[in-house]
């Protein structure tokens, strides 16, 4: 089942084993014909995930780079038209020495070749793959087969791991194994039998059922591992796979010895998440969260991860609402509602949808004093609310929005203009990391400890208009960060306000469970002083 949390098991799994002391890599596969996630739709994929050396990718990267610490790059992540793009590129280029070039084995053969690449350069001795979708599904068959060919030349090398859901109806009150029963099945039909079986599901798994899957699926009841839904943190998983010996079991099925694992860091922050010694209430306000009847917060998982890290690092507890962006534009007496939030935070995002409503929200915390964080739009549409409502240009504007602004305090780079009218999409993003130079005095500047200068990720094609910076600058809007390479703003504060912070960059891809983003960091306290 799509979202039963494959990407948040194989990050427990790797987090465990880097625990144990393993140099440990983690790849994630995609079915999709999209070469990335770049131009998918949030509210259909969830968010879009940039890694530092500026690929987008799936929600599941950012999971893996938060449960491991440790950055992933572009070489662990493929989709299908990733794959199919460069296999005809390397067949036009005649690597295949003319010989007839097929789906199988051609296809899988690149998957592998991908693979083992990402393990040579992250010199892991785990490599996780995660195969996105479920299993049955047509685009995941050249996966499958990826995976059947590599266990069939090194066996003793490769294992596999179901993931899969036990449902317990109400009406019936009691788990039900066969939904697993028929995913062993058809696994099996594709040449694949798995080692160990993640039974997910409301509650944990009890040895009757326990029984039963090992029975029906031909796999241990040591190997069959209960992971039941957890209240409080997903950060809870790799202790609650721990008490499974999950991590022991993966080592005894490939003769390995087991080692000592340093799990301090993952039950300090559990005890902190459970013991927490207040609540700040923040508002995130977006477009990008209905679903038809359903609300996807999966939209914004890194913002939202990002405000809890913070949060927890306070020894606090983030009580998060989703805000319509919308709702604001619509009925502006509403606004007045936000008065109760302790911040607000205006996430990225694309088109001019909302975008009203978005400038009413960021006027109300600039004139009520209410913390604000801006991220990418969020810095964008801040600046256009300062340009309109302080310094008297009423109609400024982003040219994303209207391409003829009398006042484009935003607008896309020069050099960006070409694909643009090419409608070359793909070209005109700043992707990845990109270095910010701090100015001396900002609230940047203490937040991230009187650094110099630091690294940060981007995704965005519109630009600060510099042709503004001054005026604006004289009204007292402070540019509080620079990259000095193509002299384009990154981070703008309001001096005098509680905390109004807007940055170009997108912050929250930096944030870790175990290393929280100071700028989140400085803006929940704000929030909660």
């Amino acid at each position: 089942m799509s979202g039963v949390g494959k990407g948040v098991a194989t990050s427990s799994i790797a987090a465990l084993l880097k625990a144990r002391g393993f140099r440990v890599t983690v790849l994630k596969i995609d079915p999709y014909i999209n070469v990335d996630a770049g131009t998918m739709n949030p509210v259909e994929h969830g968010e879009v995930f940039v890694t530092a050396d500026g690929v987008e990718c799936d929600q599941d990267i950012g999971n893996y780079e938060r449960f491991l610490d440790q950055d992933v790059t572009s070489i662990n992540y493929m989709t299908t038209g990733l794959v199919y793009r460069t296999v005809i590129e390397r067949e036009r280029n005649l690597e295949y020495g003319g010989r007839s070039v097929e789906v199988v084995p051609d296809i899988p053969y690149e998957v592998i070749r991908r693979i083992r690449r990402a393990t040579r350069e992250a010199r892991a001795d785990f490599t996780l793959i995660e195969i996105g979708g479920t299993v049955g599904e047509y685009q995941n068959l050249l996966f499958l087969e990826a995976a059947r060919m590599m266990h069939l030349t090194d066996s003793k090398n490769v294992l596999f791991a179901l993931v899969s859901y036990l449902p317990c109806p109400a009406m019936i009150g009691e788990m039900k194994t066969k939904p697993t029963q028929h995913a062993v099945r058809i696994l099996n039909s594709a040449g694949i039998q798995p080692d160990i079986i993640i039974a997910r599901s409301e509650e944990g798994l009890d040895e009757p059922r326990r029984r039963k899957i090992a029975t029906f699926c031909n796999v241990g009841p040591d190997a069959i591992i209960s992971a039941p839904d957890i209240k409080t943190s997903i950060y809870e998983i790799p202790l609650n796979f721990e008490r499974e010996g999950l991590a022991a079991i993966i080592l005894h099925k490939f003769n390995m010895r087991e080692r000592y694992a340093d799990l301090k860091l993952w039950e300090k922050l559990v005890r902190r998440i459970r013991n927490p010694k207040g609540v700040v209430r923040i508002g995130i306000v977006g477009k990008y969260f209905e679903t038809g009847k359903f609300v996807l917060a999966d939209s914004y998982i890194s913002v939202i991860e990002a405000i809890k890290h913070a949060a927890w690092e306070h020894n606090l507890t983030a009580d998060i609402e989703w805000l319509n962006s919308e709702d604001y534009e619509k009925n502006l007496s509403r606004v007045n509602e936000l008065i109760k939030y302790d911040g607000l935070v205006v996430p990225g995002g694309f088109g001019s949808r909302g975008v009203e409503g978005k400038i009413n929200v960021i006027k109300f915390a600039r004139e009520n004093n209410i913390p604000f964080l801006g991220l990418c739009y969020g810095m964008q549409l801040a600046t256009v609310e300062f340009a309109r409502n302080v310094v008297g240009l009423t109609d400024a504007h982003t040219t994303e929005v209207k391409r003829d602004a009398k006042h484009p305090i935003i607008d896309v780079m020069e050099e960006q203009k070409i694909n643009l009218a090419r409608k070359d999409f793909g070209a005109t993003m700043r992707l990845g990391d990109y270095k910010c130079n701090l100015i001396r005095g900002t609230k940047a500047y203490a937040a991230y400890g009187r650094c110099a200068s630091v690294n940060e990720r981007h995704r965005h094609r519109y630009e600060f208009n510099n042709n503004y910076r001054g005026q604006l600058e004289k009204a007292g809007l402070t540019v509080a960060g620079v990259n000095s390479e193509k002299d384009l703003v990154e981070i703008i504060e309001l001096p005098k306000h509680k905390f109004f912070v807007a940055t170009q960059f997108h912050p929250e891809f930096r944030s870790r469970p175990h290393s929280p983003h100071p700028l989140f960091l400085s803006f929940i306290k704000a929030a909660k002083t």
